[in-house]
């Protein structure tokens, strides 16, 4: 007999028996005679989760049929009469008949561990198949053959590979839905400028309905991932007072518009720009890939070129001369992240293809801008942004569904 602290649980008498083929040993835990030796196997049986690490027998008064049923079930290897306590041999052999039974368990519990874990990476390999297929447009035999190239590089299973594509895709979706909210925030009050200055009012007001819309799409979005629902997190504290500057703003961008709803609007929407690039941050850092840092710069374009258009509208619409010192700094920060994309190694030939398409349109925005003081300049200054925006908003996906960020 050993010590109940070498036992590893309290009030355990432990004995040390041979295995079946007699070349090792186990830990074999027995319980004898007590009048509380029912509660002490539940309580031990619950202490390690119904697997426990070495046979559990029971010598005494046999307890009711159903609790017998419930304690075998959760891992008990046996209970026996006290009358074997006289008889050595035959509770030796009744002992070991305990051990050989918990053995047994042991094989068919692992091998049910195996069975799940393929089938769990066989899941993992279905979905990573299904990314690279739709980010990509790869067949599924071009797919399970990048995932099995990028499986012998790395030395690791095709399964673990296939999760981390998996994971690698909603990080980066992730960080771009977080980024649309940035960018959401301002064009839902561009939009009410142009509407303000008659700049195509009803495409504007429709527009603006899409777009509050969509900011509503990304929140749940983003409420509908795993790291927003594993208990307390910095992605979904971020995620709730982003939420909470939403619903702030919606009614009154739903309210009669007039030049003070729209200072009032806009007021609200600076701060749920703020929480959005906060909660886009933190999604970034969360997903610790070093390539999702491209699909926070591009998206952040899209935020600044719409950002431009609102601060020189509101400008002339609210007589507020003030915006015109935001200017300059988002001058620099949209020239110095074009130029930044432009050398960056990550994407496409069609995203360089955008990129061209993108410094052709700014020319066209800093021309309405130089004009804005005229409704022919506000026009182009409008129709600039949006132009931007799509393509900023293509080259963002471009970056999200790229193969290095997808593999990284």
């Amino acid at each position: 007999m050993t010590s109940a602290s070498q036992a590893g649980r309290p009030g355990l008498d432990a004995l040390e028996l041979p295995s079946a083929d007699a070349t090792s040993t186990c830990r074999h835990l027995i319980f004898v005679g007590s009048a509380d030796a029912l509660p002490r196997v539940r309580d031990a049986l619950q202490g390690w989760m119904g697997t426990p690490p070495g046979p559990i027998s029971a010598i005494g008064e046999l307890p009711a049929a159903s609790d017998l049923q419930d304690l075998c079930e959760t891992g008990l290897s046996g209970w026996w009469p006290p009358e074997l306590l006289d008889q050595p041999g035959a509770l030796r052999c009744c002992l070991l008949a305990d051990q050989a039974r918990w053995r047994r368990e042991q094989g068919l519990r692992q091998e049910l561990l195996r069975l799940r874990s393929q089938l769990d990476e066989r899941r993992w390999v279905e979905r990573a198949k299904g990314v690279l297929m739709q980010a990509r447009g790869l067949s599924e035999e071009e797919a399970f053959r990048l995932l099995r190239g990028a499986s012998m590089q790395s030395s690791l299973r095709v399964g673990e590979v296939s999760r981390s594509v998996t994971e690698a895709a909603q990080w980066a979706e992730a960080v771009n839905r977080a980024g649309q909210l940035r960018m959401l925030s301002q064009r839902v009050i561009k939009l009410a400028a142009q509407r303000l200055d008659g700049i195509e009012p009803r495409r504007a007001r429709q527009t603006q309905g899409m777009a509050i819309g969509r900011v509503q799409d990304n929140l749940d979005f983003l409420a509908s991932l795993p790291v927003m629902r594993d208990g307390i997190s910095p992605a979904r504290e971020a995620l709730e007072v982003t939420d909470l500057a939403w619903r702030a703003l919606k009614p009154v961008l739903l309210q009669r518009l007039s030049p003070a709803t729209l200072a009032q609007a806009d007021g609200l929407a600076e701060a749920l720009l703020q929480r959005a690039e906060t909660l886009t941050e933190v999604l970034e850092a969360g997903g610790a890939r070093r390539a999702l840092r491209l699909v926070n710069l591009c998206g952040r374009q899209r935020m600044r070129v719409q950002r431009l258009a609102k601060q020189a509208l509101l400008e002339v619409l609210l007589s507020q001369p003030q915006r015109q010192a935001t200017l300059p700094g988002l001058l620099d920060a949209v020239e110095s992240t074009l130029l930044e994309l432009e050398r960056a190694p990550l994407g496409s030939a069609a995203a360089r293809e955008t990129l061209a398409q993108a410094r052709e349109q700014w020319l066209h925005l800093l021309r309405g801008l130089r004009l804005v003081q005229g409704s022919e300049g506000r026009q182009a200054l409008a129709v600039a942004s949006d132009a931007l925006l799509e393509l900023f908003d293509r080259l963002t996906a471009d970056y999200e569904h790229s193969l290095q960020l997808i593999l990284s």
